[in-house]
C-alpha cells in the first residue's frame, strides 16, 4: 500500500461541506484507506484578496492505486463537486492536491510530488504537522524543521472530521 498525504483546499459554495464531501467520497473508495485528518482550518486567501476565506485541510491515506490514477481519481471528486477555478490563486470550489506519495519523487507533465509549494504554505504545512509531526520528507528534512517558520501562523481550527468506522 502507497502512504500518501493529499491537501484539500475551498473557499466557494460551503467550503467546509466541500471538503467533508470529498473527504467522504475517499473515504467510500475500495483502493484508498483514510488513515488521518487534520483539523480543517480557516485561512486567508494566498493569491488575490477580493475572495472569500478558504477552508483547508490535509488528509492521509494508504491506497493500492498509482499516483497518477489517484490524481486521476482526485481530479473527478473535483468535477464531481462541480469544480470552479476562475482566475490563477483565485476562488475555487474544491482543490484535492497530492502532496506526498510514499518517498517518492516524481516529476512529469501531470504530476510534481513532492507538491511544488507545500514548503512556501502554512495552509499546507500546519495540517500536516497535526496528523504527522514525525515525518521525514523525501529531501531527508523533517517537517517539523520544514514547517518551523509557520508555526505563528494566523489560521484559525474551525471544524474536525470523524473518519466513521475507523
Amino acid at each position: 500500500m502507497n502512504n500518501v498525504y493529499i491537501a484539500l483546499g475551498s473557499n466557494l459554495n460551503q467550503p467546509l461541506q466541500q471538503l467533508i464531501t470529498a473527504l467522504d467520497t475517499l473515504h467510500q473508495q475500495s483502493e484508498i484507506e483514510l488513515i488521518a485528518v487534520s483539523p480543517f482550518y480557516g485561512s486567508k486567501p494566498l493569491g488575490p484578496q477580493d475572495q472569500p476565506d478558504f477552508v483547508n485541510a490535509v488528509a492521509q491515506l494508504h491506497t493500492s492505486l498509482s499516483p497518477l490514477a489517484l490524481l486521476d481519481l482526485l481530479q473527478s471528486i473535483e468535477q464531481q463537486q462541480g469544480r470552479v477555478r476562475l482566475r490563477r490563486w483565485g476562488e475555487r470550489t474544491l482543490d484535492l492536491d497530492i502532496l506526498l506519495f510514499n518517498q517518492e519523487i516524481i516529476e512529469n507533465e501531470r504530476l510534481s510530488v513532492p507538491h511544488r509549494e507545500m514548503k512556501n504554505r502554512e495552509f499546507v504545512l500546519i495540517p500536516l504537522l497535526d496528523i504527522a509531526p514525525q515525518l521525514v520528507l523525501p529531501d531527508g528534512k523533517t517537517l517539523a524543521d520544514t514547517a518551523s517558520a509557520f508555526l505563528q501562523h494566523n489560521m484559525q481550527k474551525i471544524a474536525d472530521y470523524s473518519i466513521v468506522g475507523v
